[in-house]
């Protein structure tokens, strides 16, 4: 038995933490979980994410995140994402996957791509590489990437108080990120899909939720 690996993407500030933490809650309390049960083919929802999805990621996350005296040089930051990333696939991804879990993570390779690659100016080649190195071939069933203003992203972040190392990297980057998104949305768009982030909590769940609903149901069967 093998689980599902749905990613949530997007630039900082988008709400994807929030929106995921609502899916699992949705999943539960709309009887999804408790059909997929049923049917034999899901075990249970796991959520996870990258940086930090293991206790090793967890020191990484905080190399990675937190702000230092010392900068962190663009190739060594690609680096520990890439050991993150090959930790966590190992250690973790895999494992849930082979027990028929259905896991719900907090970025993934396209953020690698898209930050290190379009926001960092890194080749992408060997970003796409490494990515393969890290995790053996392992892609999401499904991408949801939360759409969204980077100066409208940019300004919810701050709202949080204190910003991150990647958060206080200045908007052309971020733009920069922002184009990267877009260009693997229209070249997985089996893969990736876009959900408008610009609305309210709830509205932008109600779209995730329609989705999932049509891709539970290609994936499992309906239901109802």
């Amino acid at each position: 038995m093998r689980g599902k690996f749905i990613v949530f993407e997007g630039v900082e500030g988008c709400g994807k933490t929030t929106q995921l933490q609502r899916t699992q809650s949705w999943l539960e309390a709309s009887g999804w979980l408790q059909f997929l049960q049923a049917r034999g083919v899901v075990r249970t929802i796991v959520t996870t994410r990258e940086p930090g999805g293991t206790e090793l990621g967890t020191g990484l996350r905080q190399l990675l995140l937190i702000p230092g005296e010392e900068p962190i040089q663009d190739r060594a930051e690609l680096l520990l994402y890439a050991a993150d990333r090959a930790q966590h696939v190992e250690g973790y991804l895999i494992p849930h996957l082979e027990t028929g879990d259905l896991i719900l993570c907090d970025r993934y390779t396209d953020s690698t791509v898209t930050y290190q690659g379009y926001g960092r100016g890194l080749d992408l080649a060997l970003i796409h590489q490494l990515n393969q190195i890290a995790t053996r071939g392992l892609e999401s069933d499904l991408t949801l990437w939360l759409h969204l203003d980077v100066a409208l992203g940019l300004e919810r972040a701050a709202q949080r108080g204190k910003r991150d190392r990647l958060e206080q990297a200045d908007l052309s980057f971020h733009e920069r990120v922002q184009k990267g998104f877009i260009e693997l949305a229209k070249c997985h768009p089996e893969r990736i899909v876009a959900i408008d982030a610009r609305g309210s909590v709830a509205e932008v769940a109600l779209q995730i939720q329609t989705v999932l609903t049509e891709r539970l149901t290609t994936w499992y069967g309906p239901k109802d």
